[in-house]
């Protein structure tokens, strides 16, 4: 083991480090997932965490501490470690948790690098599809070693869209009036309950847009990068209420869906 403190940053490393971490979590609960998996709510009936959750997390942790003791964490279940590096490790043990305790695929494990606020370095496994994404800012993106690209063709009707909904009831119900706008405009959509894997789905050209509100960092963290490393535009804008809404689009289509998304939610602000 050695010091991470003084060592000049390689972002190549950092990917590495968090591809063959996720890899490793992903097998971890993947095995895990053929036990009886107990779960409790957070937010609302339908936020879901298993312990499962709680133990991948501690598991990256240790997996990255022993190669970088220094650095800094950030998880989804409650892991806050301040260490003296500049770098920070975003974790998502089990994005889509909700899917993995209904033994449905569409969840994966989410690892980001942050080095002074810029993600740098990610990856995301799928277990389920024994599939490994990875990005490293500058150096493209990967899908089990294979570098990705966007496809460039589609145009806004018969571009696939995929989306998310909030645990809350309120949001859902503004959210699906906002789809109920976008549907028309386009071939149609998808909805997997996992931010990181729709995200990695547009790198691969399988949806050529991702939107939704209410994600945390370590939701999209890793999944932004792939995006973008990818050839996808990912953006960041005002959704109704002032919320963040997280949008990966092709840029063959970029400017008509973000103007099909303005116009529907200004629809619905005016409902509201």
């Amino acid at each position: 083991m050695t010091s991470s403190l003084n060592a000049p940053l390689d972002i190549i490393e950092l990917r590495n480090i968090a591809s063959d971490v996720a890899s490793q979590a992903g097998k971890y609960v993947l095995e895990e997932s053929k036990n009886p998996i107990l779960h409790e709510s957070k937010s609302s009936a339908s936020d879901l965490v298993t312990d499962i959750d709680k133990r991948t997390e501690a598991l990256i942790v240790d997996l990255i501490k022993n190669q970088r003791p220094d650095d800094s964490f950030l998880g989804e279940e409650g892991t806050s470690q301040k260490g003296s590096s500049n770098v920070l490790w975003i974790i998502d043990p089990i994005d889509g948790t909700t899917n993995f305790v209904h033994e449905h695929p569409g969840f994966g494990v989410s690892i980001a690098a942050k080095f002074d606020d810029v993600i740098v370095a990610g990856a995301v496994a799928d277990p389920k599809h024994k599939e490994l994404f990875d990005a490293a800012i500058g150096s493209g993106a990967r899908c089990n070693g294979e570098h990705i690209t966007i496809r460039r063709s589609p145009e806004l009707k018969t571009a696939l869209v995929a989306t998310g909904f909030s645990y809350q009831e309120l949001d859902r119900k503004v959210q699906a009036e906002v789809l109920a706008h976008v549907l028309p405009a386009i071939a149609d959509i998808r909805r997997m309950g996992s931010a990181a894997i729709d995200l990695c789905s547009v790198a691969m050209g399988r949806v050529d847009a991702f939107y939704e509100t209410g994600l945390n960092e370590w939701d999209i963290a890793a999944g932004s990068l792939i995006a973008s490393e990818a050839g996808a535009e990912v953006i960041t804008m005002k959704s109704f209420a002032g919320e963040a809404l997280h949008v990966a689009v092709n840029t063959c289509i970029k400017s008509e869906f973000l103007a099909l998304l303005n116009s529907a939610m200004e629809k619905v602000t005016k409902d509201i």
